[in-house]
């Protein structure tokens, strides 16, 4: 149940959280994936990629630009720039805020 009263920003807030850790899920997956699956076996068997093992190449050196390109699209479509001082109901004069009333 959503407080009326709650802050939009702290819903905002949350959702860029929940993004920024689904993005690092990702990312590990597909290091852990490409590092474990491809790096098993004989190492005289490696398949190498620009003179690097495979395992290595795509889970460290493919990785980083991937990784690069889906912050940039994270911080694209579900980030917003929103001011962290005061709420702008309360700059407007709209009354005090509700940890306001509390204290006084």
């Amino acid at each position: 149940m959503r407080n009326s009263t709650q802050d939009p920003r702290h819903a905002q807030a949350n959702r860029e959280a929940l993004i920024s850790l689904a993005v690092y899920a990702l990312y590990f997956i597909w290091w852990y994936a490409c590092a474990y699956m491809l790096g098993q076996g004989d190492p005289d068997s490696y398949d190498y990629v620009l003179g690097l093992p495979a395992w290595f190449f795509y889970s460290c050196i493919a990785g980083y630009p991937l990784i690069t390109v889906l912050l940039w699209l994270a911080l694209r479509l579900g980030f917003r720039n929103m001011p962290l001082d005061a709420r702008p109901e309360d700059a407007a004069g709209n009354g005090p805020h509700p940890e306001e009333e509390r204290r006084g």
